[in-house]
Protein backbone atom coordinates (compact mmCIF):
# COMPACT_ATOMS: atom_id res chain seq x y z
CA UNK A 1 0.00 0.00 0.00
CA UNK A 2 1.13 3.60 -1.03
CA UNK A 3 -0.17 6.67 -0.04
CA UNK A 4 -0.14 10.44 -1.14
CA UNK A 5 -1.06 13.39 1.86
CA UNK A 6 -2.20 16.33 0.11
CA UNK A 7 -3.39 19.67 2.72
CA UNK A 8 -6.20 20.94 0.18
CA UNK A 9 -6.32 23.72 3.35
CA UNK A 10 -4.96 24.64 5.78
CA UNK A 11 -7.90 23.10 8.18
CA UNK A 12 -8.08 20.03 5.15
CA UNK A 13 -6.23 16.82 4.36
CA UNK A 14 -6.92 14.45 1.24
CA UNK A 15 -5.28 10.90 1.07
CA UNK A 16 -4.52 9.13 -2.16
CA UNK A 17 -3.85 5.28 -1.71
CA UNK A 18 -2.68 3.15 -3.87
CA UNK A 19 -3.41 -1.21 -3.10
CA UNK A 20 -1.01 -3.26 -5.40
CA UNK A 21 -3.18 -6.25 -7.37
CA UNK A 22 -1.27 -8.61 -5.06
CA UNK A 23 -2.35 -6.88 -2.02
CA UNK A 24 -6.13 -6.46 -3.00
CA UNK A 25 -6.60 -9.93 -4.18
CA UNK A 26 -5.17 -11.26 -0.91
CA UNK A 27 -7.78 -9.62 0.50
CA UNK A 28 -10.88 -10.99 -0.85
CA UNK A 29 -9.49 -14.41 -0.80
CA UNK A 30 -9.31 -13.75 2.89
CA UNK A 31 -12.80 -12.20 2.90
CA UNK A 32 -13.74 -15.48 0.82
CA UNK A 33 -12.35 -18.20 2.89
CA UNK A 34 -14.59 -16.47 6.06
CA UNK A 35 -17.37 -16.80 3.91
CA UNK A 36 -16.59 -20.41 3.17
CA UNK A 37 -16.91 -21.43 6.75
CA UNK A 38 -20.09 -19.35 7.69
CA UNK A 39 -22.53 -19.52 4.86
CA UNK A 40 -24.85 -22.21 4.33
CA UNK A 41 -25.85 -23.31 0.92
CA UNK A 42 -28.01 -26.37 0.35
CA UNK A 43 -26.23 -29.22 -0.38
CA UNK A 44 -23.15 -28.97 1.12
CA UNK A 45 -21.68 -29.48 4.91
CA UNK A 46 -21.04 -26.37 6.63
CA UNK A 47 -17.45 -25.61 5.62
CA UNK A 48 -17.28 -27.29 2.90
CA UNK A 49 -18.58 -25.26 0.27
CA UNK A 50 -16.44 -25.07 -3.28
CA UNK A 51 -14.71 -22.01 -3.74
CA UNK A 52 -16.08 -21.18 -6.76
CA UNK A 53 -19.99 -21.70 -5.34
CA UNK A 54 -19.18 -19.29 -2.54
CA UNK A 55 -17.46 -16.42 -5.24
CA UNK A 56 -20.24 -17.21 -7.22
CA UNK A 57 -22.78 -17.10 -4.64
CA UNK A 58 -21.62 -14.07 -2.38
CA UNK A 59 -19.50 -11.79 -5.21
CA UNK A 60 -20.94 -8.40 -4.21
CA UNK A 61 -21.05 -9.16 -0.23
CA UNK A 62 -17.06 -10.72 -0.86
CA UNK A 63 -16.27 -7.59 -2.12
CA UNK A 64 -17.95 -5.17 0.18
CA UNK A 65 -16.34 -6.99 3.27
CA UNK A 66 -12.97 -7.10 1.61
CA UNK A 67 -12.98 -3.42 0.66
CA UNK A 68 -14.24 -2.39 4.18
CA UNK A 69 -11.84 -4.34 6.20
CA UNK A 70 -8.97 -3.28 3.81
CA UNK A 71 -9.71 0.16 4.39
CA UNK A 72 -10.85 0.49 7.87
CA UNK A 73 -6.86 -1.11 8.66
CA UNK A 74 -5.49 1.23 6.15
CA UNK A 75 -7.14 4.37 7.06
CA UNK A 76 -5.99 3.57 11.03
CA UNK A 77 -2.03 3.08 9.66
CA UNK A 78 -2.39 6.07 7.70
CA UNK A 79 -3.64 8.23 10.11
CA UNK A 80 -1.32 6.73 12.98
CA UNK A 81 1.74 7.51 10.52
CA UNK A 82 0.80 11.18 9.81
CA UNK A 83 0.40 11.63 13.41
CA UNK A 84 -3.04 13.73 13.08
CA UNK A 85 -6.35 13.28 14.67
CA UNK A 86 -9.42 14.08 12.19
CA UNK A 87 -11.60 16.81 13.76
CA UNK A 88 -14.63 15.29 12.02
CA UNK A 89 -15.82 12.12 10.16
CA UNK A 90 -13.70 11.40 7.59
CA UNK A 91 -15.30 11.40 3.45
CA UNK A 92 -14.30 8.16 1.61
CA UNK A 93 -14.33 8.02 -2.02
CA UNK A 94 -13.69 4.21 -2.98
CA UNK A 95 -14.86 1.66 -5.28
CA UNK A 96 -15.28 -2.12 -4.41
CA UNK A 97 -11.68 -4.71 -4.81
CA UNK A 98 -11.39 -6.49 -8.00
CA UNK A 99 -9.25 -10.05 -7.77
CA UNK A 100 -5.65 -9.27 -9.62
CA UNK A 101 -6.64 -5.58 -10.33
CA UNK A 102 -4.77 -2.39 -8.82
CA UNK A 103 -7.21 -0.70 -6.04
CA UNK A 104 -7.43 3.12 -5.74
CA UNK A 105 -9.06 5.17 -3.27
CA UNK A 106 -9.02 8.27 -1.10
CA UNK A 107 -10.18 9.87 2.07
CA UNK A 108 -10.25 13.47 3.11
CA UNK A 109 -11.00 14.84 6.32
CA UNK A 110 -10.34 18.35 8.60
CA UNK A 111 -7.37 18.37 11.52
CA UNK A 112 -6.74 21.46 13.71
CA UNK A 113 -5.09 24.61 11.94
CA UNK A 114 -1.76 25.51 13.43
CA UNK A 115 -1.36 28.18 15.30
CA UNK A 116 1.21 29.70 18.07
CA UNK A 117 -0.55 29.08 21.32
CA UNK A 118 0.19 32.23 23.54
CA UNK A 119 1.29 31.75 27.29
CA UNK A 120 -1.64 30.13 29.70
CA UNK A 121 0.02 29.48 32.88
CA UNK A 122 0.05 32.54 35.79
CA UNK A 123 -2.69 34.41 34.04
CA UNK A 124 -4.67 36.62 36.76
CA UNK A 125 -8.43 36.59 36.66
CA UNK A 126 -11.28 37.62 39.65
CA UNK A 127 -13.35 35.08 40.88
CA UNK A 128 -16.31 36.40 43.25
CA UNK A 129 -16.33 35.28 47.13
CA UNK A 130 -18.93 32.25 47.71
CA UNK A 131 -22.01 33.97 49.51
CA UNK A 132 -25.05 31.84 51.24
CA UNK A 133 -27.56 34.89 53.05
CA UNK A 134 -30.21 33.26 54.98
CA UNK A 135 -32.43 34.79 52.76
CA UNK A 136 -31.64 32.39 49.96
CA UNK A 137 -31.94 29.00 52.98
CA UNK A 138 -35.25 31.28 53.50
CA UNK A 139 -36.41 30.61 49.62
CA UNK A 140 -35.75 26.72 49.69
CA UNK A 141 -37.34 26.13 52.16
CA UNK A 142 -41.01 27.80 51.05
CA UNK A 143 -40.37 25.42 47.79
CA UNK A 144 -40.24 22.86 49.81
CA UNK A 145 -42.85 23.71 52.06
CA UNK A 146 -45.28 24.21 48.43
CA UNK A 147 -43.59 20.72 47.35
CA UNK A 148 -45.54 18.55 50.68
CA UNK A 149 -48.37 21.18 51.11
CA UNK A 150 -51.40 19.31 51.32
CA UNK A 151 -54.63 20.23 49.38
CA UNK A 152 -58.19 21.06 50.81
CA UNK A 153 -61.18 22.24 49.11
CA UNK A 154 -61.44 26.30 49.44
CA UNK A 155 -64.66 27.11 51.63
CA UNK A 156 -67.62 28.46 49.88
CA UNK A 157 -67.45 29.71 46.04
CA UNK A 158 -64.25 31.57 46.44
CA UNK A 159 -62.21 31.58 42.82
CA UNK A 160 -59.29 30.41 42.57
CA UNK A 161 -55.87 32.28 42.83
CA UNK A 162 -52.09 31.49 41.92
CA UNK A 163 -50.70 28.45 43.62
CA UNK A 164 -54.66 27.08 43.79
CA UNK A 165 -55.49 24.03 41.76
CA UNK A 166 -58.57 23.89 40.30
CA UNK A 167 -60.35 21.41 38.37
CA UNK A 168 -61.94 22.56 35.06
CA UNK A 169 -64.11 21.36 32.32
CA UNK A 170 -63.71 23.35 29.08
CA UNK A 171 -64.82 23.79 25.46
CA UNK A 172 -64.12 26.52 22.75
CA UNK A 173 -66.88 27.44 20.73
CA UNK A 174 -66.64 29.41 17.07
CA UNK A 175 -69.90 30.55 15.52
CA UNK A 176 -71.99 28.93 17.80
CA UNK A 177 -70.14 25.46 16.78
CA UNK A 178 -67.61 23.43 19.15
CA UNK A 179 -64.36 23.80 18.19
CA UNK A 180 -62.71 20.50 16.75
CA UNK A 181 -60.06 19.36 20.06
CA UNK A 182 -60.51 22.15 22.20
CA UNK A 183 -62.04 20.59 24.76
CA UNK A 184 -61.24 18.81 28.10
CA UNK A 185 -63.74 17.42 30.73
CA UNK A 186 -62.28 17.75 34.65
CA UNK A 187 -58.78 18.88 33.83
CA UNK A 188 -56.42 19.62 36.58
CA UNK A 189 -54.85 22.87 36.32
CA UNK A 190 -52.18 24.77 39.37
CA UNK A 191 -52.44 28.21 38.29
CA UNK A 192 -49.82 30.92 38.53
CA UNK A 193 -47.24 28.09 37.15
CA UNK A 194 -47.85 28.68 33.17
CA UNK A 195 -49.54 24.96 32.36
CA UNK A 196 -51.98 27.10 30.44
CA UNK A 197 -52.36 30.52 28.15
CA UNK A 198 -52.99 33.35 30.56
CA UNK A 199 -55.76 34.53 29.05
CA UNK A 200 -57.30 30.53 29.90
CA UNK A 201 -55.78 31.08 33.24
CA UNK A 202 -57.80 34.51 33.64
CA UNK A 203 -60.66 33.57 32.77
CA UNK A 204 -60.70 30.65 35.36
CA UNK A 205 -59.74 32.60 38.03
CA UNK A 206 -62.74 34.69 37.14
CA UNK A 207 -65.07 32.05 38.13
CA UNK A 208 -66.31 30.93 41.43
CA UNK A 209 -65.66 27.62 42.91
CA UNK A 210 -68.27 25.47 41.33
CA UNK A 211 -69.85 27.38 38.83
CA UNK A 212 -69.46 28.72 34.89
CA UNK A 213 -68.51 31.41 32.66
CA UNK A 214 -67.56 32.23 29.21
CA UNK A 215 -64.96 34.95 27.52
CA UNK A 216 -63.25 35.39 24.46
CA UNK A 217 -59.69 33.57 23.92
CA UNK A 218 -57.10 34.94 21.30
CA UNK A 219 -54.57 32.07 20.58
CA UNK A 220 -50.81 33.55 20.17
CA UNK A 221 -50.05 34.06 16.50
CA UNK A 222 -47.16 31.06 17.17
CA UNK A 223 -49.24 28.91 18.62
CA UNK A 224 -48.13 25.10 17.92
CA UNK A 225 -51.59 24.07 16.17
CA UNK A 226 -51.78 26.22 13.11
CA UNK A 227 -55.25 25.85 12.82
CA UNK A 228 -56.26 28.10 16.19
CA UNK A 229 -53.01 30.33 15.79
CA UNK A 230 -54.26 33.99 15.80
CA UNK A 231 -57.63 32.21 16.28
CA UNK A 232 -60.05 34.42 18.40
CA UNK A 233 -62.64 31.81 20.02
CA UNK A 234 -65.66 31.95 22.59
CA UNK A 235 -63.88 29.65 25.50
CA UNK A 236 -66.89 28.12 28.13
CA UNK A 237 -65.80 26.78 31.84
CA UNK A 238 -67.20 25.06 34.48
CA UNK A 239 -64.47 25.10 37.54
CA UNK A 240 -66.12 22.02 39.94
CA UNK A 241 -63.88 22.47 42.54
CA UNK A 242 -61.26 24.84 43.93
CA UNK A 243 -58.45 23.36 46.19
CA UNK A 244 -55.73 25.76 47.77
CA UNK A 245 -52.49 24.40 49.27
CA UNK A 246 -52.27 24.30 53.22
CA UNK A 247 -48.39 24.85 53.75
CA UNK A 248 -47.15 23.07 56.94
CA UNK A 249 -45.16 25.17 59.58
CA UNK A 250 -41.65 25.64 59.34
CA UNK A 251 -39.95 22.84 61.73
CA UNK A 252 -38.42 19.34 62.05
CA UNK A 253 -41.26 17.76 61.05
CA UNK A 254 -40.93 19.77 57.91
CA UNK A 255 -37.19 18.48 57.76
CA UNK A 256 -37.91 14.96 58.26
CA UNK A 257 -40.81 15.20 55.25
CA UNK A 258 -38.17 17.03 52.82
CA UNK A 259 -35.49 14.08 53.15
CA UNK A 260 -33.28 12.21 55.93
CA UNK A 261 -33.37 15.01 58.13
CA UNK A 262 -33.84 14.81 61.83
CA UNK A 263 -34.14 18.59 62.94
CA UNK A 264 -34.82 21.88 60.86
CA UNK A 265 -31.12 22.93 61.72
CA UNK A 266 -29.62 19.91 59.75
CA UNK A 267 -32.21 20.69 56.66
CA UNK A 268 -30.84 24.33 56.98
CA UNK A 269 -27.35 23.74 57.37
CA UNK A 270 -27.51 21.31 54.08
CA UNK A 271 -29.38 23.49 51.89
CA UNK A 272 -26.41 26.09 52.47
CA UNK A 273 -23.55 23.82 51.50
CA UNK A 274 -25.71 22.81 48.43
CA UNK A 275 -26.10 26.34 47.95
CA UNK A 276 -22.38 27.01 48.44
CA UNK A 277 -21.48 24.18 46.10
CA UNK A 278 -23.58 25.40 43.41
CA UNK A 279 -22.47 28.87 43.80
CA UNK A 280 -18.63 27.73 43.51
CA UNK A 281 -19.17 26.12 40.76
CA UNK A 282 -21.14 29.12 39.05
CA UNK A 283 -18.03 31.28 39.76
CA UNK A 284 -15.32 29.11 38.93
CA UNK A 285 -17.13 28.63 35.64
CA UNK A 286 -17.42 32.76 35.13
CA UNK A 287 -14.14 32.59 35.95
CA UNK A 288 -12.88 30.22 33.62
CA UNK A 289 -14.99 31.96 30.63
CA UNK A 290 -13.02 35.09 31.75
CA UNK A 291 -9.71 33.40 31.17
CA UNK A 292 -10.59 31.69 27.92
CA UNK A 293 -12.04 34.77 26.73
CA UNK A 294 -8.69 36.53 26.94
CA UNK A 295 -6.66 33.79 25.54
CA UNK A 296 -9.17 32.95 22.66
CA UNK A 297 -8.80 36.72 21.54
CA UNK A 298 -5.05 36.57 20.76
CA UNK A 299 -5.29 34.06 18.66
CA UNK A 300 -6.43 34.04 15.19
CA UNK A 301 -7.11 30.71 12.72
CA UNK A 302 -8.85 29.09 10.33
CA UNK A 303 -12.25 27.13 11.23
CA UNK A 304 -12.98 23.81 9.90
CA UNK A 305 -16.16 24.27 7.71
CA UNK A 306 -17.81 21.19 8.25
CA UNK A 307 -17.25 20.70 12.55
CA UNK A 308 -18.92 24.44 12.06
CA UNK A 309 -21.77 23.12 9.83
CA UNK A 310 -21.77 20.45 12.44
CA UNK A 311 -22.61 22.73 15.50
CA UNK A 312 -24.91 24.83 13.24
CA UNK A 313 -26.55 21.31 12.64
CA UNK A 314 -27.22 20.43 16.60
CA UNK A 315 -27.77 23.95 17.76
CA UNK A 316 -30.79 23.71 14.90
CA UNK A 317 -32.32 20.70 16.43
CA UNK A 318 -32.15 21.61 19.95
CA UNK A 319 -33.66 24.90 19.00
CA UNK A 320 -36.33 22.86 16.96
CA UNK A 321 -37.17 20.66 20.60
CA UNK A 322 -37.42 23.84 22.48
CA UNK A 323 -39.91 25.32 20.01
CA UNK A 324 -42.12 22.33 20.10
CA UNK A 325 -42.02 22.05 23.78
CA UNK A 326 -43.02 25.21 24.32
CA UNK A 327 -46.39 24.66 22.01
CA UNK A 328 -44.55 26.43 18.98
CA UNK A 329 -43.46 25.82 15.38
CA UNK A 330 -40.94 27.07 12.93
CA UNK A 331 -43.48 28.53 10.46
CA UNK A 332 -44.82 31.00 13.41
CA UNK A 333 -41.48 32.54 13.67
CA UNK A 334 -41.62 34.33 10.29
CA UNK A 335 -38.24 32.92 9.69
CA UNK A 336 -37.26 30.20 7.22
CA UNK A 337 -34.33 27.31 8.30
CA UNK A 338 -31.52 29.10 6.38
CA UNK A 339 -32.17 32.42 8.40
CA UNK A 340 -32.69 30.82 12.31
CA UNK A 341 -29.09 28.25 11.00
CA UNK A 342 -27.31 31.31 9.88
CA UNK A 343 -28.45 33.17 13.23
CA UNK A 344 -26.52 29.95 14.81
CA UNK A 345 -23.29 30.26 12.97
CA UNK A 346 -21.12 32.86 14.93
CA UNK A 347 -21.87 31.20 18.71
CA UNK A 348 -21.13 28.10 16.19
CA UNK A 349 -17.72 29.39 15.61
CA UNK A 350 -17.01 30.06 18.71
CA UNK A 351 -17.31 26.72 20.08
CA UNK A 352 -15.20 25.45 17.14
CA UNK A 353 -12.85 28.00 18.46
CA UNK A 354 -12.87 26.76 21.77
CA UNK A 355 -12.46 23.12 21.20
CA UNK A 356 -9.11 23.88 18.61
CA UNK A 357 -7.29 25.94 21.42
CA UNK A 358 -7.82 23.31 24.15
CA UNK A 359 -7.27 20.30 21.93
CA UNK A 360 -4.48 22.25 21.38
CA UNK A 361 -3.52 23.12 25.07
CA UNK A 362 -4.03 19.22 25.74
CA UNK A 363 -1.73 18.32 23.57
CA UNK A 364 1.15 20.53 24.60
CA UNK A 365 0.57 19.21 28.12
CA UNK A 366 0.05 15.35 26.97
CA UNK A 367 -3.39 15.30 28.84
CA UNK A 368 -4.95 12.24 27.96
CA UNK A 369 -8.61 10.25 28.79
CA UNK A 370 -8.36 6.60 29.48
CA UNK A 371 -10.42 4.22 29.16
CA UNK A 372 -12.29 3.94 32.79
CA UNK A 373 -13.30 7.98 32.60
CA UNK A 374 -14.79 7.40 29.33
CA UNK A 375 -17.08 4.88 30.82
CA UNK A 376 -17.64 6.50 33.67
CA UNK A 377 -18.70 9.76 31.81
CA UNK A 378 -21.10 7.16 29.79
CA UNK A 379 -22.05 6.09 33.15
CA UNK A 380 -22.54 9.62 34.37
CA UNK A 381 -25.15 9.99 31.24
CA UNK A 382 -26.96 7.11 31.50
CA UNK A 383 -27.56 8.02 35.00
CA UNK A 384 -29.02 11.59 34.11
CA UNK A 385 -30.97 10.11 30.96
CA UNK A 386 -32.58 7.77 32.79
CA UNK A 387 -31.23 4.99 30.18
CA UNK A 388 -28.89 1.82 30.80
CA UNK A 389 -25.64 2.15 30.53
CA UNK A 390 -25.22 -0.67 27.80
CA UNK A 391 -27.94 1.31 25.76
CA UNK A 392 -25.94 4.61 26.01
CA UNK A 393 -22.45 2.57 25.19
CA UNK A 394 -24.23 1.49 22.18
CA UNK A 395 -25.72 4.52 20.89
CA UNK A 396 -22.18 6.79 21.19
CA UNK A 397 -20.42 3.81 19.42
CA UNK A 398 -23.05 3.67 16.90
CA UNK A 399 -23.19 6.66 16.13
CA UNK A 400 -19.54 7.71 16.39
CA UNK A 401 -20.04 9.76 19.74
CA UNK A 402 -17.05 8.35 21.39
CA UNK A 403 -14.41 10.13 20.34
CA UNK A 404 -16.34 13.71 20.10
CA UNK A 405 -16.81 12.69 23.83
CA UNK A 406 -13.38 11.75 24.11
CA UNK A 407 -12.59 15.16 23.13
CA UNK A 408 -14.59 17.17 25.45
CA UNK A 409 -13.43 15.39 28.08
CA UNK A 410 -10.02 16.55 26.65
CA UNK A 411 -11.01 19.68 26.54
CA UNK A 412 -12.61 19.93 29.84
CA UNK A 413 -8.97 18.89 31.24
CA UNK A 414 -6.94 21.71 29.36
CA UNK A 415 -9.25 24.41 30.64
CA UNK A 416 -9.24 23.28 34.23
CA UNK A 417 -5.60 23.53 34.28
CA UNK A 418 -5.37 26.83 32.80
CA UNK A 419 -7.98 27.64 35.68
CA UNK A 420 -5.05 25.72 38.01
CA UNK A 421 -2.37 27.29 36.67
CA UNK A 422 -4.05 30.93 37.08
CA UNK A 423 -3.75 33.52 40.19
CA UNK A 424 -7.33 33.92 41.56
CA UNK A 425 -8.09 36.90 42.57
CA UNK A 426 -11.06 36.27 45.19
CA UNK A 427 -13.81 39.68 45.35
CA UNK A 428 -16.65 40.16 46.99
CA UNK A 429 -19.92 38.58 44.96
CA UNK A 430 -22.11 41.42 43.60
CA UNK A 431 -25.12 42.00 45.62
CA UNK A 432 -27.84 40.94 42.68
CA UNK A 433 -25.81 37.70 42.30
CA UNK A 434 -25.83 37.07 45.68
CA UNK A 435 -29.44 36.59 46.45
CA UNK A 436 -29.64 34.94 43.59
Amino acid sequence: MQYKATDVSPVAVKVEVTVAAEEASAALTTATMLFKGQADVKGFRKGKVPTEIIEQRFRKQIASEATNDLLNVHINEILGELAITPLSGLEVDAGLLAKGEEFKYSFSFEKAPAFDLPEYAGLSVEEEETVCAPEEIDKVIERIRGNVAELAAVKGDRAAVDGDVAMVSFTAYENGQPVPGVRADNFQLTLGEGQALPEFEALVKSVPSGGQGQGAMTFPADFINESLAGKTVEMHVTVHLVKEKILPPVDDDLAKKAGNFETLAALREAIGKSYEKNRQDLNRAAAQKKLLDELLAKVDFPYPPRMVEHNVGGMFEEFIDRLERQGKNLASLGKTEAEIREEFRPKAMELVKIQIFLLAVAAKESLTVSPGEIDAELKRIAVNSGQDLISVKQMYEERNLVVPLKDRLLADKAMDLIYGKAKIVRVPAKAEEAAV
